[in-house]
Protein backbone atom coordinates (compact mmCIF):
# COMPACT_ATOMS: atom_id res chain seq x y z
CA UNK A 1 0.00 0.00 0.00
CA UNK A 2 0.77 3.40 -0.93
CA UNK A 3 0.10 5.09 2.75
CA UNK A 4 1.65 8.60 1.89
CA UNK A 5 -1.09 8.52 -0.48
CA UNK A 6 -3.56 7.50 1.43
CA UNK A 7 -2.66 10.33 4.11
CA UNK A 8 -2.58 12.65 1.71
CA UNK A 9 -6.21 11.22 0.70
CA UNK A 10 -7.66 12.00 3.98
CA UNK A 11 -5.10 15.13 4.57
CA UNK A 12 -3.71 13.45 7.58
CA UNK A 13 0.22 13.35 9.51
CA UNK A 14 1.66 9.60 9.68
CA UNK A 15 1.41 9.17 13.24
CA UNK A 16 5.00 9.00 14.99
CA UNK A 17 3.22 5.63 16.69
CA UNK A 18 -0.07 3.72 16.95
CA UNK A 19 -1.84 5.48 19.60
CA UNK A 20 -5.39 5.98 20.58
CA UNK A 21 -4.76 9.48 20.00
CA UNK A 22 -3.56 8.67 16.78
CA UNK A 23 -6.50 6.54 15.87
CA UNK A 24 -8.97 9.36 17.03
CA UNK A 25 -7.01 11.68 14.37
CA UNK A 26 -6.87 8.84 11.52
CA UNK A 27 -10.48 8.10 12.18
CA UNK A 28 -11.75 11.58 11.89
CA UNK A 29 -9.90 12.53 9.13
CA UNK A 30 -11.44 10.09 7.14
CA UNK A 31 -15.18 10.38 7.76
CA UNK A 32 -14.35 14.01 6.90
CA UNK A 33 -13.24 13.43 3.36
CA UNK A 34 -14.39 10.15 2.25
CA UNK A 35 -17.96 10.04 1.89
CA UNK A 36 -20.65 6.75 2.68
CA UNK A 37 -21.77 6.20 -0.97
CA UNK A 38 -23.26 3.53 -3.02
CA UNK A 39 -22.73 4.83 -6.20
CA UNK A 40 -21.17 1.89 -7.69
CA UNK A 41 -24.55 -0.60 -7.19
CA UNK A 42 -26.75 2.03 -9.68
CA UNK A 43 -23.43 2.90 -12.25
CA UNK A 44 -23.09 0.28 -12.24
CA UNK A 45 -19.57 -1.13 -11.02
CA UNK A 46 -17.70 -3.70 -9.85
CA UNK A 47 -17.29 -4.09 -6.60
CA UNK A 48 -14.21 -6.12 -5.17
CA UNK A 49 -13.55 -6.95 -1.75
CA UNK A 50 -9.59 -6.94 -2.38
CA UNK A 51 -7.81 -3.60 -0.97
CA UNK A 52 -5.67 -3.02 -4.37
CA UNK A 53 -9.03 -2.53 -5.88
CA UNK A 54 -10.48 -0.59 -3.28
CA UNK A 55 -7.48 1.77 -2.55
CA UNK A 56 -7.56 2.18 -6.29
CA UNK A 57 -11.15 3.34 -5.68
CA UNK A 58 -10.81 5.32 -2.70
CA UNK A 59 -7.42 6.52 -2.84
CA UNK A 60 -6.88 6.68 -6.42
CA UNK A 61 -10.09 7.85 -7.93
CA UNK A 62 -10.71 9.67 -5.14
CA UNK A 63 -14.33 7.58 -4.36
CA UNK A 64 -15.87 6.83 -1.11
CA UNK A 65 -17.78 3.33 -0.78
CA UNK A 66 -19.96 1.04 1.92
CA UNK A 67 -18.69 -0.98 4.99
CA UNK A 68 -16.90 -3.31 3.19
CA UNK A 69 -14.87 -1.15 1.15
CA UNK A 70 -14.11 1.70 3.29
CA UNK A 71 -13.50 -0.77 6.67
CA UNK A 72 -12.19 -2.74 4.53
CA UNK A 73 -9.30 -0.55 3.66
CA UNK A 74 -9.13 1.75 6.57
CA UNK A 75 -7.95 -1.66 8.40
CA UNK A 76 -5.67 -1.97 6.39
CA UNK A 77 -4.60 1.82 6.44
CA UNK A 78 -3.98 0.72 9.90
CA UNK A 79 -1.95 -2.27 10.11
CA UNK A 80 0.31 -0.28 7.88
CA UNK A 81 0.69 2.27 10.24
CA UNK A 82 1.41 -0.83 12.93
CA UNK A 83 -1.72 -1.23 14.54
CA UNK A 84 -3.45 -4.46 15.74
CA UNK A 85 -6.62 -4.59 13.72
CA UNK A 86 -9.56 -7.17 13.44
CA UNK A 87 -12.11 -7.41 11.66
CA UNK A 88 -15.44 -7.97 13.00
CA UNK A 89 -19.26 -8.88 11.67
CA UNK A 90 -22.00 -7.21 12.85
CA UNK A 91 -25.97 -7.18 12.44
CA UNK A 92 -27.15 -4.11 11.69
CA UNK A 93 -31.03 -3.01 13.80
CA UNK A 94 -33.59 -1.55 11.39
CA UNK A 95 -37.24 -1.93 10.68
CA UNK A 96 -37.67 -3.25 14.24
CA UNK A 97 -35.48 -6.21 13.59
CA UNK A 98 -31.48 -7.49 13.42
CA UNK A 99 -30.40 -7.86 10.02
CA UNK A 100 -28.38 -10.85 8.76
CA UNK A 101 -24.84 -11.91 9.93
CA UNK A 102 -21.90 -10.07 8.31
CA UNK A 103 -24.58 -7.19 7.49
CA UNK A 104 -21.83 -4.84 8.42
CA UNK A 105 -18.20 -4.61 9.03
CA UNK A 106 -16.51 -2.31 11.27
CA UNK A 107 -12.95 -2.76 13.23
CA UNK A 108 -11.43 -4.01 16.68
CA UNK A 109 -8.54 -2.17 17.15
CA UNK A 110 -6.81 -3.18 20.48
CA UNK A 111 -4.05 -0.87 22.01
CA UNK A 112 -4.03 -0.50 25.56
CA UNK A 113 -7.81 -1.18 25.11
CA UNK A 114 -10.17 -2.40 22.71
CA UNK A 115 -11.76 0.20 20.86
CA UNK A 116 -14.28 0.16 17.78
CA UNK A 117 -13.54 1.84 15.00
CA UNK A 118 -16.26 2.48 12.09
CA UNK A 119 -15.73 5.08 8.90
CA UNK A 120 -18.36 3.02 6.80
CA UNK A 121 -21.88 3.50 8.37
CA UNK A 122 -22.88 6.37 7.32
CA UNK A 123 -24.25 8.30 10.39
CA UNK A 124 -22.17 6.84 13.47
CA UNK A 125 -19.23 7.86 16.36
CA UNK A 126 -16.84 10.61 15.04
CA UNK A 127 -14.82 9.08 17.03
CA UNK A 128 -13.33 5.31 18.17
CA UNK A 129 -15.56 3.74 20.98
CA UNK A 130 -14.23 2.13 23.63
CA UNK A 131 -15.43 -1.65 23.18
CA UNK A 132 -15.06 -1.94 26.64
CA UNK A 133 -16.82 1.18 28.58
CA UNK A 134 -19.65 0.71 30.68
CA UNK A 135 -20.47 3.94 30.60
CA UNK A 136 -22.37 6.19 27.98
CA UNK A 137 -19.82 7.52 25.19
CA UNK A 138 -20.57 11.14 24.41
CA UNK A 139 -19.48 12.26 20.41
CA UNK A 140 -20.72 14.64 18.16
CA UNK A 141 -23.11 12.44 16.60
CA UNK A 142 -24.89 11.78 19.55
CA UNK A 143 -24.38 9.35 22.69
CA UNK A 144 -23.11 5.81 22.66
CA UNK A 145 -23.71 2.66 24.57
CA UNK A 146 -21.56 -0.39 24.11
CA UNK A 147 -23.38 -3.11 25.99
CA UNK A 148 -22.97 -7.42 26.48
CA UNK A 149 -25.40 -8.60 24.37
CA UNK A 150 -26.67 -12.84 24.22
CA UNK A 151 -24.59 -15.50 22.47
CA UNK A 152 -21.46 -13.26 23.76
CA UNK A 153 -21.99 -10.31 21.12
CA UNK A 154 -21.50 -6.72 21.85
CA UNK A 155 -24.27 -4.32 21.69
CA UNK A 156 -23.87 -0.94 20.25
CA UNK A 157 -26.41 1.60 20.93
CA UNK A 158 -27.28 5.58 19.42
CA UNK A 159 -28.96 7.79 21.31
CA UNK A 160 -30.19 4.57 23.35
CA UNK A 161 -31.56 2.65 20.36
CA UNK A 162 -29.70 -0.47 18.93
CA UNK A 163 -27.29 0.45 16.26
CA UNK A 164 -25.60 -2.77 15.59
CA UNK A 165 -24.39 -6.19 17.50
CA UNK A 166 -20.90 -7.55 16.99
CA UNK A 167 -19.80 -10.22 16.94
CA UNK A 168 -16.33 -11.47 18.29
CA UNK A 169 -14.67 -13.58 16.04
CA UNK A 170 -12.54 -12.49 13.75
CA UNK A 171 -12.85 -12.32 10.28
CA UNK A 172 -11.13 -12.31 6.88
CA UNK A 173 -12.14 -9.35 4.47
CA UNK A 174 -13.18 -12.27 2.17
CA UNK A 175 -15.71 -13.81 4.45
CA UNK A 176 -18.11 -10.81 3.89
CA UNK A 177 -17.99 -11.16 -0.38
CA UNK A 178 -21.45 -13.32 -0.04
CA UNK A 179 -23.37 -10.49 1.93
CA UNK A 180 -21.07 -7.63 -0.12
CA UNK A 181 -23.06 -9.51 -3.33
CA UNK A 182 -26.50 -9.72 -1.73
CA UNK A 183 -26.47 -6.33 -0.84
CA UNK A 184 -25.10 -4.43 -3.97
CA UNK A 185 -27.58 -6.59 -6.52
CA UNK A 186 -30.55 -8.18 -4.12
CA UNK A 187 -33.92 -5.85 -5.05
CA UNK A 188 -34.67 -6.23 -1.12
CA UNK A 189 -31.19 -4.48 -0.37
CA UNK A 190 -31.54 -1.09 0.62
CA UNK A 191 -28.68 -0.42 -1.00
CA UNK A 192 -30.37 -1.20 -4.48
CA UNK A 193 -33.29 0.75 -3.19
CA UNK A 194 -31.87 4.20 -3.24
CA UNK A 195 -29.06 6.06 -4.48
CA UNK A 196 -26.96 7.72 -1.34
CA UNK A 197 -23.92 9.98 -0.74
CA UNK A 198 -23.30 11.39 2.93
CA UNK A 199 -20.26 12.55 4.68
CA UNK A 200 -19.40 14.47 7.45
CA UNK A 201 -18.44 18.42 7.87
CA UNK A 202 -16.85 19.88 10.97
CA UNK A 203 -20.16 21.62 11.46
CA UNK A 204 -22.87 18.93 10.53
CA UNK A 205 -23.37 16.87 7.28
CA UNK A 206 -24.21 16.88 4.30
CA UNK A 207 -26.23 14.20 2.17
CA UNK A 208 -27.65 13.47 -1.25
CA UNK A 209 -30.69 10.70 -1.09
CA UNK A 210 -32.16 10.44 -4.42
CA UNK A 211 -32.82 13.90 -5.78
CA UNK A 212 -32.36 15.47 -2.39
CA UNK A 213 -29.58 17.26 -0.67
CA UNK A 214 -29.57 18.14 2.90
CA UNK A 215 -27.61 19.86 4.51
CA UNK A 216 -27.11 19.77 8.78
CA UNK A 217 -24.82 22.89 10.07
CA UNK A 218 -24.68 23.13 13.99
CA UNK A 219 -27.73 21.50 14.36
CA UNK A 220 -30.14 22.97 11.91
CA UNK A 221 -31.07 21.15 8.71
CA UNK A 222 -32.22 22.26 5.50
CA UNK A 223 -33.33 19.97 2.37
CA UNK A 224 -33.82 20.96 -1.11
CA UNK A 225 -34.73 18.85 -4.58
CA UNK A 226 -31.67 18.68 -7.28
CA UNK A 227 -31.90 18.74 -11.01
CA UNK A 228 -29.69 15.87 -12.76
CA UNK A 229 -27.23 18.61 -13.51
CA UNK A 230 -27.21 19.81 -10.03
CA UNK A 231 -26.18 16.44 -8.85
CA UNK A 232 -23.86 16.20 -10.83
CA UNK A 233 -22.32 19.35 -9.20
CA UNK A 234 -23.48 18.41 -5.74
CA UNK A 235 -21.50 15.18 -6.03
CA UNK A 236 -18.40 17.19 -6.95
CA UNK A 237 -18.62 20.11 -4.44
CA UNK A 238 -19.78 17.91 -1.35
CA UNK A 239 -18.21 14.85 -1.98
CA UNK A 240 -14.99 15.13 -4.24
CA UNK A 241 -16.53 12.95 -6.68
CA UNK A 242 -16.47 13.93 -10.55
CA UNK A 243 -18.90 12.25 -12.99
CA UNK A 244 -20.72 13.18 -16.42
CA UNK A 245 -24.04 11.81 -15.01
CA UNK A 246 -25.95 11.19 -11.88
CA UNK A 247 -26.44 7.42 -10.92
CA UNK A 248 -30.10 6.50 -12.20
CA UNK A 249 -32.06 4.66 -9.44
CA UNK A 250 -32.67 0.41 -10.46
CA UNK A 251 -29.60 -0.09 -13.35
CA UNK A 252 -28.83 -3.25 -10.93
CA UNK A 253 -27.97 -5.70 -11.41
CA UNK A 254 -25.47 -5.74 -14.47
CA UNK A 255 -25.08 -8.70 -16.44
CA UNK A 256 -21.62 -10.28 -14.52
CA UNK A 257 -21.69 -8.28 -11.70
CA UNK A 258 -19.23 -9.64 -8.90
CA UNK A 259 -18.44 -7.19 -5.74
CA UNK A 260 -15.96 -10.40 -5.24
CA UNK A 261 -13.58 -11.70 -7.59
CA UNK A 262 -14.40 -15.26 -9.62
Amino acid sequence: MDVDAYLARIGAARPAAPTAAALRELHEAHLLTVPFENLSVHLPERIVLDEDALFDKVVRRRRGGFCYELNGLFGALLRELGFSVTLLGARVYGGGRWGPPFDHLALRVDLDEPWLADVGFGRFARDPLRLTACEPQTDPEGEFLVVDAPDGDIEVRLNGEPAYRLEKRPRQLSDFGPTCWWQATSPESHFTQNVLSTISTPSGRVTLAGDKLIETVDGKRAERELSDAEKVEAYRVHFGIDMNEAPVLGSFPAPGLRPFPN
